[in-house]
């Protein structure tokens, strides 16, 4: 099995790649980790915070599979960070980022980051 980096909405992982189906642009993919923590809110309308609903996102979990587009699928070197341990970093660097950033998407994205943790 070949370990990939790739995206899923917002959030990126690393992790198996199990199948390929390019006519289609999918892959199905494994998660071992954590590269960035998906962002809060509504995927259709980014970095807003006056939406009908402001979805919360947790990141994909350790050994899920999920189909992702195949063109976000990139080759992975390195070591692959424990899951939780890489979790815990996505999620502290979401949060480091969205303290800096002092508009009300980042405000009400810290609430959603929050209440459910890492």
């Amino acid at each position: 099995m070949e370990i990939v980096e790739a995206k899923y909405k917002t959030g990126r992982y690393v992790g198996k790649l199990l199948e390929v189906r390019e006519e289609e642009n999918r892959a199905l993919f494994q998660v071992l980790a954590v590269k960035r923590h998906p962002n809060q809110g509504d995927l259709h309308q980014p970095k807003k915070a006056d939406v009908p609903m402001f979805h919360q996102r947790k990141a994909l979990a350790y050994l899920e599979k999920s189909w992702v587009p195949y063109s976000t699928v990139k080759p992975f070197s390195g070591e692959v960070e424990p899951y939780d341990a890489s979790l815990l970093k996505a999620w502290l660097e979401a949060q480091e980022t969205l303290e800096m950033e002092k508009t009300d998407w980042a405000k009400q994205s810290l609430i959603h980051l929050k209440r459910f943790g890492n």
